[in-house]
């Protein structure tokens, strides 16, 4: 069975959206991530993670958008950044599409933090306004509840050890270890106390957008927490599957 929706003809797709309500977006950015990994990392994670979860689960995996939100980034060259409202109208461009083929359910595999605020805004619009009931999954905060010693926390910063780790398991041709580097980042002049936000951009607390240690990384911890997260993954797309719409749709008033 063919599950990537860009590998079927429209005959191949019909007879899936005909049969199905179901379907995954991997989506991501196109961002530094330090001097070793590629500007693709996030995207390119989330795009393995969606694909390898489609086979599991017999689902349909649509294209991964390869563009998020990264303005703190944009000093980086060839950092690509979306505004934040013209990037959750195009999700919700796609999600509407899917809608039209029967789709109901997605699951949106999120690779890049940054999107997460545009993300839920689209998912709560979707399930308010068009009876379509979206999850956002992201590997990260799978990861560390799931493997919490795999990796320390300096190695699970940006670009840091447990990311590398993930591109060197999935991608090794495109991480150069090299040229990794191990920085501690600096404070900025006032850190976010929960009263007040300050907004600063990666330059303010690194020079190789780097935060932590990234030399320590290995394809086989990377291996480690792939198969944990597909596998928590599968969990949730065969739950969120066998659940029907009508409990997973807005509710009317409080009578």
């Amino acid at each position: 069975m063919k599950t990537l929706l860009h590998e079927m003809s429209w005959v191949e797709a019909r007879k899936y959206f005909i049969q199905n309500d179901f379907a995954i977006l991997p989506v991501g950015s196109t961002e530094q991530h330090g001097p070793h990994n590629p500007l693709g990392t996030d995207h390119l994670i989330a795009r393995a993670l969606a694909e390898k979860v489609a086979k599991l689960t017999k689902s349909i995996c649509l294209p991964v958008i390869p563009f998020g939100v990264s303005p703190h980034h944009r000093q980086f060259w060839g950092t690509i950044s979306i505004n934040s409202t013209v990037f959750e109208k195009y999700v919700i461009q796609v999600l509407l599409s899917l809608k039209y083929h029967n789709i109901r359910k997605v699951v949106v595999v999120n690779g890049h933090g940054g999107n997460a605020d545009a993300l839920q805004k689209a998912a709560r619009k979707m399930r308010e306004k068009h009876e379509m009931f979206v999850s956002v999954f992201q590997w990260w905060p799978a990861a560390m509840k799931l493997q919490p010693n795999l990796f320390s926390s300096e190695e699970r910063g940006h670009a840091a050890g447990e990311e590398t780790s993930m591109n060197l398991a999935l991608h090794p041709r495109l991480v150069n270890m090299k040229a990794a580097v191990n920085e501690k980042p600096k404070k900025p002049l006032a850190e976010s106390d929960g009263i007040i936000t300050w907004i600063f951009d990666t330059t303010d607390y690194t020079k190789s957008g780097v935060f932590g240690v990234a030399k320590s990384a290995s394809i086989k911890r990377g291996k480690k927490d792939i198969e944990a997260v597909v596998q928590e993954l599968v969990k949730h797309v065969n739950t969120l599957k066998k659940m029907k719409m009508e409990d997973l749709l807005a509710k009317n008033h409080v009578v």
